[in-house]
């Protein structure tokens, strides 16, 4: 048996850090470009990976609100593959997941 409020609390705790890491990457690329040429090359390459790290981010973000709708729905923990019910130890590994391990995407 799942323990889906377990779930629910690990969930709502990683998208509470999410958005506040999401917030911290809009701000920092909302600052102000320096004058240096030189500067401003490296901070555009930072600001890249930023970007990256925002991108990687928001998906996770979408991953887990998926998995809190699932909660509400009364479906988390059972593959949106086959049906068939996700190991405690892959939702522990990665709560958010819709599918089993036989489903998951390559």
């Amino acid at each position: 048996m799942i323990n889906v409020a377990h779930y629910e609390t690990k969930l709502r705790d990683r998208r509470t850090y999410l958005e506040a890491q999401l917030h911290n990457i809009e701000d920092q690329l909302d600052d102000t470009p320096n004058r240096d040429w030189a500067d401003n090359a490296a901070e555009h390459e930072g600001d890249e990976v930023l970007e990256d790290i925002g991108n990687m981010e928001q998906h996770e973000l979408r991953a887990i609100n998926g998995a809190l709708t699932r909660i509400k729905a009364g479906t988390y923990g059972i593959c949106v593959s086959c049906g068939d019910e996700i190991s405690t130890a892959r939702l522990d590994a990665v709560p958010h997941t819709p599918f089993c391990k036989h489903c998951m995407p390559s």
